[in-house]
């Protein structure tokens, strides 16, 4: 019993401090996970943390990853990722392999270690946790074409890189390494863990057409995000493909049904939980850290750190121009290639890793040091100046006629809720109808000068009114599925006659993507 209150006073001065660290940088606008590893670092040094804290692997990987990968996939839109689904699995497949003999070689070259336990640093260290830097594109106002390919990658090569891990440190171990068995073993954990992940996420996304009830979808969303992870890892599958694999399930074809008031829920509690969870990996990361160990460790860290951005721009440039080859419409403009290189940071899933290397391991402690000292200069490093980066490719900056749109469909929606709300008080007798009507009309003249004015902005921007159309229908065809899902479950419509409609649903979806595909490459 006492053992538990210390387990959860140690949580809840972790969350405090998260907490507090958060507001402070808000106000500061620093970048919040940057802020967390400063903050454990300064604890650490200053022994400031009485409790002795040991972040295992199981507690990262288990606990800790599975609601920060499936918020991510949750919130992914298939019709983006699809459209970037190309570049994304040449970086998340073949440029994680390419990622870890490239590093591997050039850390055994740097440090003298033998090549496969190079190679072991190489696959822990390859893939990407771009999570400061996808908050960061929130704030700035970053394409989201952008942002997904960024986080799709990252989605894809955690579960990728797991696998080759594995792999790697077999045959690290056992001193030898079939290639043929490798490959084989590679495709089975990793198309296991996606069978797995959208078998699951297909599952609830029937139930979630069928309850009526929040509550009870929340339960089976939270269900969802741990069981597919641990129920691929039970039959020896990748469990981060299957979270990735179930979010974006759930995420696209559960929430289409899932009445208003569930999505707003669901939405609010995987942020809550992505920020707990990220708050808390990044504050053990910073607190784990063991200065004098870095320091004696400094030459393999800056060997390791050379090693892992000559990695990534070999693959990030090499791997977008082989997925472009060919093609008369890129998939991304070229400048965000530097983007994609340079916010190939490194976080959880590399510090689980190392943190899982078998003590019978060669240069255990300084493959672990090297993770710390790439994990660090990643974030405090790369993680605070992809800003100035994306300024200086004027990512940032937004056409001013896009900006004027989004004004003044501010000022209509404003303005829709404010007359709702007079007509509230209205009928509730607290206004008079000579007061409702002089206030209604003034809302009117102002409802038509918006009216007005964004007319004349379709007329000089008509891609504008085009895309106004396009999610204004999509947004109409999200609706009636959601209707129908609603008749099913009051006994309104037959379960036949519901997959029948629901798949007209489907298909005027699917064209209406293709058209807008159609367009973005026009």
């Amino acid at each position: 019993m006492e053992g538990l209150l210390v387990t959860e006073a140690i949580i809840a001065l972790l969350v405090m401090v998260a907490t507090l660290v958060a507001i402070v940088a808000q106000r500061l606008r620093l970048p919040y996970t940057v802020s967390l590893v400063l903050v454990g670092l300064l604890l650490a040094a200053q022994r400031a943390w009485a409790v002795e804290i040991e972040v295992t692997p199981e507690l990262i990987l288990a606990i800790f990853v599975p609601p920060i990968v499936f918020e991510a996939a949750f919130h992914l839109e298939f019709r983006l990722l699809r459209a970037n689904l190309m570049p994304i699995i040449m970086l998340a497949i073949p440029g994680v392999l390419l990622t870890t003999f490239l590093v591997g070689g050039l850390v055994a070259v740097g440090t003298g270690f033998s090549f496969g336990t190079a190679v072991v640093f190489g696959a822990l260290i390859a893939a990407t946790d771009p999570v400061a830097v996808i908050a960061l594109f929130r704030v700035l106002g970053v394409p989201r074409r952008l942002a997904v390919a960024v986080e799709g990658e990252s989605l894809f090569n955690d579960g990728t890189a797991i696998v080759v891990f594995q792999i790697a440190l077999v045959a690290a171990l056992s001193g030898s390494f079939d290639i043929f068995a490798g490959v084989v073993a590679f495709l089975r954990v990793a198309a296991g863990g996606l069978v797995v992940g959208f078998a699951l996420g297909w599952l609830v996304a029937q139930l979630m057409a069928r309850i009526d009830d929040r509550l009870i979808v929340t339960t089976l969303i939270i269900l969802l995000a741990y069981g597919s992870y641990l129920f691929a890892e039970q039959f020896h599958v990748s469990g981060v493909l299957a979270v990735v694999a179930a979010g974006i399930v759930s995420g696209n074809v559960g929430l289409a049904s899932a009445a208003p008031t569930t999505k707003i829920m669901l939405y609010n509690l995987w942020d809550f939980l992505a920020f707990l969870a990220n708050s808390l990996v990044f504050l053990l990361i910073g607190l784990s850290v063991d200065v004098p160990r870095l320091w004696a460790s400094l030459g393999a860290i800056v060997a390791a750190v050379v090693a892992v951005l000559a990695g990534r721009a070999v693959v990030v440039y090499g791997m977008s121009w082989l997925a472009h080859l060919g093609r008369k419409k890129r998939y991304f403009p070229s400048k965000w290639r530097h983007v994609l290189f340079w916010g190939g940071l490194r976080g959880a899933i590399s510090l689980a890793l190392a943190l899982s290397l078998p003590f019978n391991l060669g240069h255990r402690e300084t493959l672990l040091s090297m993770t710390f000292g790439v994990v660090l200069f990643t974030l405090l490093v790369q993680g605070t100046t992809i800003q100035f980066l994306l300024r200086r490719l004027g990512l940032t900056e937004r056409p001013a006629h896009r900006v004027r749109r989004e004004e003044q469909l501010g000022r209509l929606f404003a303005t829709r809720a404010g007359v709702n709300h007079l007509q509230q008080l209205h009928r509730e007798g607290l206004l008079t109808d000579e007061m409702w009507v002089g206030l209604r009309e003034d809302y009117s003249q102002a409802r038509d000068e918006l009216a007005e004015e964004m007319g004349e902005l379709f007329v000089e921007h008509p891609e504008l009114e085009r895309e106004t159309l396009i999610r204004a229908r999509r947004e109409a065809l999200q609706a009636e599925r959601g209707a129908l899902g609603d008749a099913l479950r009051r006994g309104l419509l037959s379960e036949r006659t519901y997959e029948e409609l629901r798949s007209d649903v489907d298909h005027r979806l699917e064209a209406l993507e293709m058209i807008q595909a159609s367009m973005a490459e026009g």
